[in-house]
């Protein structure tokens, strides 16, 4: 057989419109390219492993210890906190979107029995976990939280902080406060909130273990680390339990960045070669992270996230989302069920915009690391022009002069 030689591969530039990954500041780029190629032991590699887990712990505002970044997507960061959870064990998660479901399918597959695992090998029922389903498009709120853990009194509870699939925000402290009320231990994933909104973790006890993602709030790609952050409750527990696996295992994982044995080694340790050009651009997207500061990161996506939310419903269309990173809309009713075409025309001229993942279907638009009013009017006008040229009734200039007024009024 003759071997085939594919063309080189040339991936244009496009306007990341969706709910991640973000658009990467060319200040991490410049760190990733301009690294040179560093033995992975080599003394500047390590002091940005160090220096990379002291930020992190800025960044999600906790004193502890047990706080780096796992190699990988959010996935990796979101499995390797689930890995305390053996078979058997009793778990509360709460779904409300794609992405928890799917956090909710990993904790049946941790806490499922060999059996209940071999019945059902890719969608296992464990019996020992509860998924408290709520509606897409709906808050996970106190009273649901209260509920469900009063009832059943788990071992673990879970629950997305942001969720991207319906870009809703659930209620992390009443999450947290039940958890200590009924015993529970907290898992969150924080893949969309970390980086975006403003929180400190150390202020929900309750909650024993956060992960989340690079590519959104950190914006950092190329890909680098997922950021976790684990209470020495947990570790307590994890060091009683052990976990089943190598690579996720959060004990063993911390060693790579100089966490041994409950303690910063400063100096750095051996770890499993990661590359000097991920350390660099990780490195610099969490110095951009606290050079602006959380709190005002969070004030600024709340304040174009509200500038977006205007422009699209005075285009017709109804925004159910209240996450601020995110707009998650209906189209106007001359419009409905022509979701994906409208979505694929953006995509194919460079616009990348996103449809919801799971029923119904609806309209993603992010604005990750775009940030400006310039980012935001190019975003509207790109959608507007797409949704007129659809048949929707809407006038070009009077949203681009709603746009002018809003940032006129509040630059004042």
């Amino acid at each position: 057989m003759a071997q085939q030689i594919f063309s080189q591969l040339e991936i244009p530039h496009t306007l990341a419109a969706g709910p991640g990954p973000g658009n990467t500041d060319p200040r991490v780029l410049e760190r990733f390219t301009n690294s040179g190629v560093a033995d992975h032991m080599q003394a500047d590699v390590l002091r940005g492993m160090i220096e990379a887990k002291l930020m992190l712990r800025q960044v999600f505002g906790t004193k502890n210890l047990y706080t780096f970044g796992v190699a990988g997507t959010g996935w990796s960061g979101l499995d390797t906190m689930m890995s305390a959870v053996q078979p058997g064990d009793t778990v509360v998660a709460f779904v409300n979107g794609t992405f928890s479901s799917i956090d909710g399918l990993t904790l049946r597959m941790k806490a499922a029995t060999a059996d209940e695992l071999a019945a059902n090998p890719l969608n296992p029922d464990a019996a020992s976990v509860k998924i408290i389903d709520v509606p897409h498009g709906e808050s996970i709120t106190n009273s649901v939280i209260e509920a469900a853990l009063g009832e059943h009194k788990p071992k673990w509870a879970f629950m997305a902080h942001w969720e991207t699939g319906s870009g809703r925000i659930n209620d992390v402290q009443a999450f947290s406060v039940a958890c200590e009320r009924y015993g529970a231990m907290g898992l969150v994933d924080a893949v969309s909130s970390l980086g975006v909104a403003n929180f400190a973790i150390d202020d929900y006890p309750g909650v024993v273990a956060w992960a989340s993602c690079p590519q959104k709030g950190i914006c950092c790609l190329p890909l680098t680390y997922a950021p976790v952050s684990f209470s020495d409750k947990y570790i307590e527990v994890l060091q009683k339990s052990g976990a089943r696996t190598f690579v996720h295992h959060p004990i063993l994982e911390a060693r790579h960045w100089g966490i041994v044995d409950g303690e910063d080694i400063e100096k750095g340790t051996y770890h499993r070669t990661h590359s000097g050009y991920a350390v660099a651009a990780f490195h610099e997207a969490l110095r951009l992270t606290l050079e602006e500061s959380v709190s005002a990161r969070s004030s600024s996506y709340a304040f174009h996230e509200r500038a977006l939310r205007t422009a699209v419903e005075s285009m017709g269309c109804t925004v159910t989302s209240n996450m601020t990173s995110l707009v998650v809309m209906n189209l106007p009713q001359s419009l409905e069920g022509r979701e994906m075409e409208l979505v694929q025309i953006c995509r194919n001229r460079g616009f990348g915009i996103w449809p919801t993942l799971s029923e119904p279907v609806q309209i993603r638009i992010g604005i990750l690391n775009q940030l400006s009013q310039v980012s935001i009017t190019e975003i509207v006008t790109r959608f507007a022009e797409v949704m007129q040229e659809a048949g929707a009734d809407i006038d070009l200039d009077q949203i681009q002069r709603g746009l002018d007024g809003y940032y006129t009024k509040h630059a004042a």
